[in-house]
């Protein structure tokens, strides 16, 4: 007799059942990290929305010596109170006349009656029919408003002739023509730039007013971390997330506090939030909000904070835990190593950039051509590693390739690449020879 087999699936629930309706087995399937769809995740895209919508800047500021002011954030407008440049000057070598001394057709001859030097004005008049050497940067002489450039100008001891082809005000630059008096220097918000550091120095600004440094704390949970320079046992793996943390903490210039790895254990759990809660304006853990019996941190951050979501439709990092615990910030990270720096680069920089007072901006992404066959499901975007290349043809053109196997615990796929291929929720793969769009790690380090 042969036995028929229905396949009944509810929301969450697969039962087996035989034709003669007798249950078989029943066995309870929750969504996973395995799964190419969670319908109790967010939008990667809504995620990120949803962080930068809370998080705002920083109230504390303070002032610093410019010097010290290097990739920090204006935390006030900049005027000047000079013009710049101070005074009209040459913008070249050669020789300052007046216009109406230019020639209509062919040459004239000028008489050259002293020289002005950057630093050190020429003091005297410049009459018609007079000229004067003079320097770039150096002030224009009285009766003067046009630079010859020296190549433009013939010298036969004190005579320069110089012909038609000129123009008034030619090779000048005016005083204030950068800054005037009481224009805007620099606005609030502007993360300082080397550049912006030499503009500031060029109006005689020494120090300015800036966010206070965001004060960060993270630690990370599981009894199977073990410092670097410790002696495994089995079961037991080296904690490259804090270091990895570390660094890239480092780089956005914050003050960090490394609270070290915290045992499953939920008062553990709980008191390293409290103790980071009172020191730190964010805090940043890494693993225990999966699901696991040992995974306590989305626990306790319901029980003494808020969660506003734990789930995000992307691979690798889908269990990414936000919210809030007393007026401190918290980022729940994935345990595996490459989800961390993965969620880290796209929710939890950010929102720090935001908190230190800088503006969003997206990053800048390119389409390159895909030189390898990329797996993929619907359901969730994927961030895949991939070492992006100029085409050896076309300079204007990209090419990417991945770097090997994507699993989220192989950190050498991260060391690798130079960039993250991002493939799109709706994506069902790509070809090799097909246009992907790409996020250049330069874009975003």
């Amino acid at each position: 007799m042969d036995i028929i087999l229905i396949i009944y699936i509810s929301e969450s629930t697969r039962t087996y059942m035989t034709s003669n309706n007798t249950k078989s087995d029943s066995i309870q399937h929750n969504p996973s990290c395995m799964d190419d769809f969670d319908p109790a995740s967010i939008d990667a895209k809504q995620a990120l929305q949803l962080i930068l919508n809370q998080v705002d800047s920083l109230n504390e500021k303070e002032e610093v010596e410019i010097r010290e002011a290097l990739n920090r954030t204006l935390a006030e407008n900049i005027s000047s109170t000079i013009d710049v440049p101070g005074h009209t000057n040459s913008a070249m070598d050669g020789y300052a006349i007046h216009s109406s001394d230019i020639p209509l057709e062919n040459t004239t001859t000028l008489i050259n009656i002293g020289t002005a030097w950057a630093g050190r004005p020429y003091k005297g008049e410049i009459k018609k029919g007079e000229c004067a050497r003079i320097m770039t940067g150096a002030a224009m002489p009285d009766g003067t408003d046009t630079v010859v450039m020296q190549e433009h100008a013939e010298l036969d001891g004190d005579k320069v002739l110089i012909g038609h082809a000129n123009q008034a005000g030619q090779n000048v630059r005016q005083a204030g023509e950068d800054i005037p008096v009481g224009g805007q220097v620099l606005n609030k918000g502007k993360v300082l730039t080397p550049a912006d550091l030499g503009l500031l120095a060029s109006v005689g600004i020494s120090k300015v007013s800036v966010v206070k440094k965001l004060r960060v704390a993270f630690f990370s949970t599981g009894d199977e971390l073990r410092p670097v320079g410790s002696q495994l046992e089995v079961g037991q793996i080296y904690d490259s997330n804090r270091y990895t943390l570390h660094g890239m903490l480092v780089r956005l210039g914050v003050e960090i506090i490394d609270l070290g790895v915290i045992e499953d254990k939920r008062e553990a759990v709980e008191q390293a939030f409290i103790n980071a809660a009172d020191k730190a304006n964010v805090i940043i853990t890494s693993g225990g909000v999966s699901v696991g019996d040992a995974d306590f941190v989305k626990e306790t951050l319901e029980k003494i904070g808020e969660v506003n979501f734990w789930k995000v439709a992307m691979k690798p990092g889908r269990p990414l835990a936000f919210g809030k615990i007393k007026n401190t910030w918290f980022f729940g990270l994935p345990g595996n190593p490459v989800s961390v720096m993965v969620t880290f680069y796209m929710f939890v920089q950010p929102a720090l950039k935001k908190l230190t007072g800088s503006k969003y901006q997206a990053p800048l992404m390119i389409r390159a051509n895909c030189q390898t066959k990329l797996r993929k499901r619907p359901g969730r975007v994927e961030y895949q590693r991939g070492i992006l290349t100029q085409s050896e043809n076309d300079p204007t053109q990209y090419k990417v390739i991945k770097t090997g196997a994507q699993g989220s615990g192989i950190l050498r796929s991260m060391s690798d690449a130079n960039c993250f291929i991002i493939l799109s929720m709706e994506s069902e793969g790509v070809e090799e020879g097909d246009n992907v769009q790409v996020l250049p790690f330069d874009a975003i380090i």
